[in-house]
């Protein structure tokens, strides 16, 4: 279908078209003939034929109602006849793959003219890849996804699989050796825990967070015990499954009576009279993916204490949604394991070893937390940004209110404080042994991700503050305000309590304290 020709007009042309049957406006240099929609327009005819509305430049006030993407809808395409003559358009929005020239909407190091140690020009080009793939196959399915609540799609899976993303998302490792990543752009002995950073940071792009859980991060959580705990003959018949997007797993520990107190688990197993299998009875709650994961990683009390089995769906195996706050895209399950039967082949490290198993799988869960927190964070900060420079309240833009720049000036700190943490973090990562990264950094990543989550619910609540009734609208100019603010308390609990989380860096730093050491 051929694009209709667009005429050029004069302004003192436009202003005559102000009449109901009649009526046009511009916006952003270009005129459209609203005669027609004024009847359909969600805010009533009315609004539109305001005197400082019909027939003249609706720049301002369209910018101060609605999201540039509802220019940009077909429909809305469809009604502009012309163009002013001698101007051009100057306003766009999220322009697909592109760094935001917002300030402080990228982190530091992708910012024009800033410095980084950290971060080569692999990683530069890294990040470019990742973004183009995000914006251009994720986002969309995103969007959709979160609003039918289903999984995510079978070809996004699948395209992600491709790439090797689904691999890289579980850090550093013997499991990427002889894999092509993202179409051959790093190296596999060359990928590195600021590669991953970045992976996890752009997976925040589309700002839907059921989503974002449901796009197999019971993975990330899951996956990582069979790889460094599993017998060859699991690794052999589980990770290739799930690194291909064909088969999801998911990690069940917590339980209706215990959550960090993993000590408490009621989930039992128990051996046969043989001694070659094992009977899990129990139930596990809150578990992410688990409605449609076909792997459950574990947690049970054994004879010898707590231990850690793979279990596959199937005979015994249960699975109900749970509603919560965000989108069921998430898979958040109730599971019920109901003498299932499982071979002792399956346990995961030693029996009754399953705290260490446990443990060295919290740091990364909690440091790629982190890395979605920080990022998610920077995402709101840009909206509000954006907001008080174009929202006017008493005849003056938002940011001109000295208590407004003050609430800005807070979301800039935390979340500018939160990825340096992080990013140094991530330096020890690189140069730590999976060894030393538990023993010394489960402090330093538990106090990190407590930082995160509380400054992430403060700028939620400061971002409501800004936006008004628009931050708790799930759809227009606050839908993404509204989103985080109704999502953020996920972060605070998943992957350990905030509480818990600090108590447990403090607790790291006592011990660490010489016993020589006085005021």
């Amino acid at each position: 279908m051929a694009s209709k020709e667009l005429k050029v007009f004069t302004r003192d042309e436009v202003v005559k078209h102000n009449k109901d049957g009649d009526l046009w406006i511009i916006i952003d240099a270009k005129v459209y003939d609203i005669s027609r929609f004024k009847n359909l327009h969600p805010g009533g005819a009315s609004v539109l034929l305001d005197e400082e509305i019909a027939g003249q430049d609706a720049t301002e006030a369209f910018y101060g109602l609605h999201r540039h993407e509802v220019i940009e809808k077909p429909q809305f395409v469809r009604l502009q006849i012309g163009t002013i003559q001698g101007e051009k358009s100057v306003i766009h929005g999220r322009i697909l793959g592109e760094l935001s020239k917002v300030p402080y909407a990228e982190p530091g190091w992708l910012s024009e003219g800033y410095h980084s140690p950290y971060y080569t020009e692999n990683h530069r080009k890294f990040q470019r890849a990742v973004r183009k793939f995000m914006d251009e196959v994720i986002t969309p399915d995103a969007i959709a996804r979160e609003e039918d609540g289903k999984p995510p799609s079978k070809s996004v899976l699948e395209a992600m699989a491709k790439l090797n993303i689904h691999a890289m998302r579980m850090g550093p490792g013997k499991h990427l050796k002889g894999r092509e990543l993202m179409g051959g752009l790093v190296k596999p002995e060359e990928f590195d825990y600021f590669h991953e950073l970045i992976i996890n940071q752009e997976f925040t792009r589309p700002g839907k967070r059921g989503y974002g859980d449901g796009l197999m991060s019971g993975s990330v959580i899951g996956l990582p015990p069979i790889l460094n705990f599993g017998s060859q003959a699991i690794k052999e018949k589980v990770v290739a499954d799930v690194l291909s997007g064909q088969r999801l797993i998911c990690l069940a520990i917590s339980e209706a009576f215990a959550g960090s107190d993993v000590a408490g688990l009621r989930t039992t197993a128990t051996k046969t009279e043989d001694g070659k299998h094992w009977i899990i009875n129990g139930t596990k709650k809150w578990i992410t993916n688990g409605t449609f994961a076909h792997y459950f990683t574990v947690g049970c009390k054994t004879e010898d204490g707590f231990t850690v089995i793979l279990v596959e769906r199937g005979e015994g195996v249960e699975t109900k949604p749970i509603k919560t706050s965000y989108s069921p895209t998430a898979g958040t399950a109730f599971v019920t394991f109901d003498n299932v039967k499982v071979p002792v082949e399956n346990t995961l490290g030693p029996e009754g070893g399953g705290i260490f198993v446990m443990l060295s799988n919290f740091n990364h869960e909690r440091w790629v937390m982190i890395c979605s927190s920080a990022r998610s964070q920077r995402l709101i900060l840009e909206e509000c940004l954006k907001w008080v420079s174009q929202r006017k309240a008493f005849g003056k833009p938002l940011h001109s209110l000295a208590v407004i720049r003050s609430k800005l000036a807070a979301m800039i700190s935390r979340v500018e404080s939160t990825q340096n943490w992080l990013e140094n973090l991530t330096y020890q990562m690189n140069n730590m042994s999976y060894k030393e990264q538990a023993a010394k950094l489960a402090g330093p990543i538990g106090l990190l991700k407590m930082h995160a989550t509380r400054t992430a619910q403060q700028t939620a609540t400061d971002a409501v503050q800004l936006f008004g009734g628009r931050g708790i609208t799930r759809t227009g100019m606050g839908e993404h305000i509204e989103h985080y603010h109704r999502t953020v308390p996920f972060d605070s609990i998943l992957g350990g309590a905030e509480d818990v989380l600090g108590d447990l860096g403090v607790r790291q730093a006592i011990r660490g304290i010489p016993k020589d050491a006085r005021l």
